[in-house]
């Protein structure tokens, strides 16, 4: 089976969620011994992604506009592409090369799947480009699809709107390999990064308003009182909120107890995990956090908002899952940090979680499966 998988940008520092779960994905299917290829863009640095796809054939297609994705020309590259491959995976919603890519299945007979990863509602920025967009392609990208995939149960409407019942989609979460965050310490992070040593909540993700660290800012400045040996450390690419973040700061009198480090990855993100007392994932909309089942397999607990498609953290306790406000979160983070004898129990309490539901040796034969009834029913 020759599987092509589709994402506009595959590069780890501009892709975010959907970059890693295709890079996943892709190992994945490949270490099921299938042929895979990713077609994306050069936005970012995606040939930086070589090995976290295992070997897969990469085409990258020049960008027009990184801010809207649009590839320049290469519309032969996407049909040669899609004609050399059994079956199709669309990563994400709102692009123009997933409508090229469709496009050109649609018009060769590739039959293909979509992993819309939560992007299926209409909100955020460009709404009306959005409902153009639906109106052009979209909706009819969805509805001629072989297959479709939710990483959560919560996607279920969202496919329902477009005419997809729920029994046709195929629940596939995010997942991780054990094996990626075997290297790195807590004092490699403390070394590389500067951060003072001690005890500190951590946030990784983009700096961005739907990631939420403006709320957690907010909840952490309203405790920095009660916990005065806690410091809050920011991991991830500024997209427009630092220096907002920063002058909040300033206005809290929190100057020295909150840090930003950038943007990490690969060891040096896993030694973020390990050297933190607790990640904190603020989301306001999340598909599925990604990075809090990365926490979870390096032991270290988690507090997250009901917004970001983990319901089996609930599991470990119902307190760790709160709403997606100041006051939630303040609440939340309260209850975590007056328990410290508690947080080594809750963190090897996710970890059994993770390894249980979230581990891609296991997902990978249920993506693979998925393709080949694709294709079966092609060929048929």
């Amino acid at each position: 089976m020759r599987v092509l998988n589709v994402v506009s940008i595959l590069s780890a520092r501009e892709g975010g969620g959907n970059a890693e779960r295709t890079a996943q994905l892709t190992r994945a299917i490949q270490s099921r011994d299938v042929s895979c290829t990713v077609l994306t863009l050069d936005i970012g640095r995606p040939d930086e992604r070589v090995a976290d796809i295992a070997g897969a054939s990469l085409i990258v297609l020049p960008c027009l506009s990184s801010r809207f994705q649009i590839p320049r020309g290469g519309w032969w590259k996407v049909v040669a592409a899609v004609r050399d491959s059994e079956v199709v995976h669309l990563m994400g919603y709102w692009t123009v090369l997933g409508a090229m890519a469709y496009l050109a299945a649609r018009r060769h007979g590739v039959p293909y799947v979509v992993s819309p990863a939560g992007a299926l509602p209409i909100f955020g920025r460009s709404r009306w480009l959005k409902r153009l967009y639906n109106l052009v392609v979209g909706r009819n990208l969805i509805r001629h699809a072989s297959g479709w995939i939710a990483v959560t149960t919560a996607e279920f409407p969202h496919f329902e709107t477009y005419g997809i019942q729920r029994f046709q989609v195929t629940v596939i979460p995010n997942g991780v390999w054990e094996s990626d965050f075997s290297m790195g310490d807590g004092d490699e992070f403390f070394r590389a990064t500067g951060v003072p040593r001690g005890p500190f909540v951590l946030f990784v993700g983009r700096l961005n308003p739907i990631k939420g660290p403006d709320l957690l800012l907010e909840a952490f400045g309203q405790l920095a009182g009660e916990f005065p040996g806690f410091r809050l450390v920011f991991a991830g690419p500024d997209e427009g909120m630092q220096a907002e973040l920063e002058a909040r700061i300033r206005g809290l009198n929190l100057s020295g107890r909150v840090i930003f480090c950038g943007f990490v990855s690969g060891q040096m993100k896993t030694a973020a995990y390990k050297a933190a007392r607790l990640l904190v994932v603020p989301s306001r909309s999340e598909a599925m956090s990604l990075v809090a089942v990365e926490a979870g397999i390096c032991g270290t607990p988690v507090l997250m908002t009901d917004q970001c498609g983990l319901n089996e953290l609930g599991k470990v306790s119902s307190g760790l899952i709160v709403a997606a406000s100041i006051d939630g979160l303040t609440a939340g983070l309260r209850f975590v940090l007056a328990n410290p004898v508690r947080l080594a129990e809750w963190g090897e309490g996710w970890r059994s979680i993770v390894r249980e539901r979230f581990l891609w040796r296991n997902l990978a034969k249920q993506f693979t499966s998925l393709l080949e009834e694709v294709t079966y029913k092609k060929v048929r």
